[in-house]
Formats: C-alpha cells, structure tokens, sequence
C-alpha cells in the first residue's frame, strides 16, 4: 500500500467539530451494534436479530445480522477512537442506507413510529464524517502527521 493512499486515508482537518459527531455517533452505534451481536442493552442477540432480519427479507438473515451489528459496534468504536474515521464512516453510512431504505422507510418520517428520522440523523452524521476525517483528536491525525513524515513504511 503506498505512503499516498494511506495518508489519504487518514487526512483531516485540524477542526474539534468532527470530536462532538464522532464521540456521540460512536457511543450509539457501539450500543445498537452490541444489542445486535451481544442481546446487550435489551438487544435479541445474533440469533433474535438473524431471524428479525430473515423475517423482513433480508436473506441470509445470520449474515446480514452479523454485518450490521459488526459495522456498528467496530464502526462505533473506530469512530471514538479516531482511528480509520473515513472507512469505518463509510461502512455506516452503508449500513444505515440499509435500514432507511428496508427498514424504517415505509413507516414514514417520525421515530415514533419506528420512521427513519433517527436513522437519518445517524446517516448525516456518518456522511460528514467521510467528508471531515476524525479531526484534531484522533488517531487518524497522529498517524497521518507520522506517515507525512515518512516514519510509516
């Protein structure tokens, strides 16, 4: 892998607004993922969201939980840490086009009615992220500043 694509990667701006979107994303993409993976915080667990997301025709439903739920806790922890923002940010907003679109779109706007307002909130914030990087506090700047000055091989 070149120097270049790396530093790509890992560029960000020197900003503190991309902290606040990536510590509160962060947080309530590590809590959904371990109720998907884990049946922590009231979660059904891999199995209970496999047979969810077989029921609603995302086929193979293990799979498919094991992608989602994988996404948001790992996405989730990259994101507080800073650490690979753009990828992981990427791999939400995927995830959450998902849901929008399969899960919560047909219920309209509103989260009170299981809409996707919720999830489109989590996709905007996920988007920006792609754009702005991990910013001032985050592994990716730290690594980036050590790959721009050659020390990363």
């Amino acid at each position: 892998m070149s120097n270049a694509f790396i530093q790509r990667i890992l560029s960000t701006n020197s900003q503190m607004t991309s902290l606040a979107l990536r510590l509160s994303a962060g947080a309530i993409f590590v809590a959904h993922g371990a109720q998907k993976l884990f049946g922590s915080f009231g979660g059904h667990g891999l199995q209970g969201t496999a047979q969810w997301m077989a029921s609603i025709g995302l086929e193979p439903g293990y799979l498919m939980a094991l992608t989602a739920g994988s996404a948001e806790f790992f996405g989730g922890i990259a994101l507080l840490m800073g650490l690979l923002t753009r990828p992981a940010a990427l791999m939400l907003v995927i995830t959450m086009l998902v849901a929008i679109i399969n899960v919560h779109l047909a219920n309209g706007f509103f989260m009170s009615n299981n809409g996707y307002e919720f999830a489109l909130a989590l996709l905007g914030i996920s988007v920006a992220l792609v754009f702005n990087g991990g910013g001032k506090l985050s592994l990716d700047r730290k690594l980036s500043d050590i790959t721009a000055k050659g020390n990363l091989k």
